[in-house]
C-alpha cells in the first residue's frame, strides 16, 4: 500500500473529503472504463474463515498449494495491505459477442471448446490496467491515499467480497451471480484506506435451483457451495499440472481449456449480455476451432496464437495433454489415429501418456 502524505496544500485537496461524493463520481468513472457495477466492501469476513478453513482440510483445493499456504490470510484483508479499511470492488462482464453457442460447440466432438473467459485477452492484465486507472482518478480528485490494486493475484477472497460490496451472491457453483449479469464477469478489487460508505450486500436468490449442481460432468459440486476441484474440469485442464485421473477423462469431452457447464445452465445467465469490451472479443478463432487443427500446432505455433491471452499460462505440454484427452474421447477417425501416432515420437512422457490412453480408446 503507498503510504499517505501528511497534509499540505502541494499534495491535499482543501477542506474535508466528502467520501459519499467522491464515490457518485467513482462510480462514474468506473462506468467510463468498462466495469459493469462497483461498490465497496467492509473488511469484516470472520463468518467466511470457517467455510475456507473446512474447505482447505478437505483437500478440496488439490494440488494449489498456494490456497494451503496463505490459509486464513485470505480472509483477512488487513494481513495481506496493513491499513486497509475498505475494498472497492469492481465487475467487468467478458462474455463475447457473436461466439459461436457453447452447447452447438459441446456437442460436435470433432471441435475444442474453451472457456467463453479466455477467448479475448488476458482478464489479468485488462482488469489491472483499468483498476489502476481508476485509482489514478480517485487521487486526483482525494489527493494522495493508500491503495493497492488485484485482479486474481493475491490472497483474496474476492466472492465475499463482491457480495458485501453489493455485486451479486455466492450461487451454489460457488461463482458470483448478479440477477443482471448471470455470472459472465470479471472480479477486480482496490484495497483502500479512505473510509468509503459500505454498500448493502445482495441477498442470495438462487432458490432451490441446483442446475448449476445437476449440469456438471464430473460431479465436482459435491454439495451447494461447496467443490471439489479435484473433480472440476477447470482445474484439471488448467490449474493441474500431472496426469488427468483415467476415470474422469471421458467425463471431459472435447473440453480442452476450462469447462463453463455449470453456468450455462444456470437460468441467471439468461439474462446476461454480452461485452461491450473489444478486450474481450473473439481472437484467432478460438470460439470453434478443430481438435486437428489446435492438436497440429508446435510450441512456437502455440506461443504465437496465444500471445496476450490467459490461455498461455497453462504451457504447450498441458495444451498437447488436454486435446489428447479430447482426441481419445471423439469418435474414431483415420485422420485422428494418424494425428496421434505422429506427436507421440516428440511429446513429453505427460503428453505421451495421454496419447496412449487415446489410441487405445481407438483401438489401438
Amino acid at each position: 500500500m503507498r503510504p499517505c502524505l501528511p497534509p499540505s496544500p502541494a499534495n491535499c485537496t482543501p477542506g474535508p473529503l466528502d467520501l459519499n461524493t467522491l464515490w457518485h463520481e467513482i462510480e462514474r468513472w468506473a462506468n467510463g472504463l468498462g466495469f459493469a457495477k462497483v461498490g465497496v466492501a467492509d473488511i469484516d469476513l470472520k463468518a467466511h474463515e470457517p467455510h475456507l478453513q473446512r474447505w482447505l482440510e478437505a483437500g478440496y483445493h488439490g494440488e494449489m498449494e498456494y490456497m494451503a499456504r496463505h490459509g486464513l490470510r485470505r480472509a483477512r484483508p488487513t494481513e495481506l495491505l496493513p491499513g486497509t479499511v475498505r475494498v472497492l470492488c469492481a465487475r467487468m462482464a467478458y462474455h463475447p459477442p457473436q461466439a459461436r453457442p457453447a452447447a452447438e460447440v459441446l456437442a460436435d466432438p470433432q471441435r475444442a471448446y474453451l472457456s467463453r473467459y479466455a477467448l479475448g485477452r488476458d482478464y489479468h492484465k485488462v482488469m489491472r490496467t483499468r483498476l489502476q486507472h481508476l485509482a489514478r482518478q480517485i487521487e486526483t480528485a482525494s489527493g494522495p491515499f493508500g491503495y493497492r490494486v488485484f485482479c486474481d493475484s493475491a490472497p483474496v477472497l474476492e466472492k465475499a467480497l463482491a457480495q458485501q460490496a453489493g455485486l451479486g451472491w455466492v450461487g451454489k457453483h460457488s461463482n458470483l451471480l448478479a440477477a443482471d449479469a448471470g455470472s459472465w464477469f470479471f472480479l477486480g478489487e482496490i484495497y483502500t484506506d479512505l473510509p468509503f460508505p459500505c454498500s448493502r450486500p445482495v441477498a442470495a436468490q438462487c432458490g432451490a435451483c441446483a442446475a448449476c449442481m445437476h449440469a456438471c460432468p464430473t460431479q465436482a459440486i459435491i454439495a451447494p457451495y461447496i467443490v471439489d476441484a479435484r473433480r472440476c474440469i477447470s482445474y484439471l485442464t488448467i490449474e493441474h499440472p500431472g496426469s488427468i485421473p483415467i476415470r474422469l477423462r471421458p467425463l471431459l469431452g472435447n473440453r480442452i481449456y476450462g469447462c463453463d457447464s455449470c453456468q450455462l445452465a444456470c437460468p441467471w445467465n439468461r439474462l446476461a449480455s454480452p461485452t461491450p469490451l473489444a478486450d474481450f472479443h473473439i481472437r484467432h478463432a478460438l470460439d470453434n476451432p478443430a481438435l486437428l487443427e489446435l492438436f497440429a500446432w508446435d510450441e512456437a505455433t502455440f506461443l504465437a496464437r496465444t500471445e496476450g491471452s490467459v490461455i498461455r499460462r497453462i504451457g504447450y505440454p498441458r495444451w498437447q495433454r488436454n486435446l489428447a484427452v479430447a482426441l481419445g474421447n471423439a469418435p474414431p477417425s483415420p485422420a485422428i489415429h494418424r494425428a496421434l501416432q505422429i506427436r507421440y515420437p516428440h511429446a513429453d512422457e505427460l503428453v505421451r501418456e495421454h496419447i496412449r490412453w487415446a489410441l487405445t480408446r481407438h483401438g489401438d
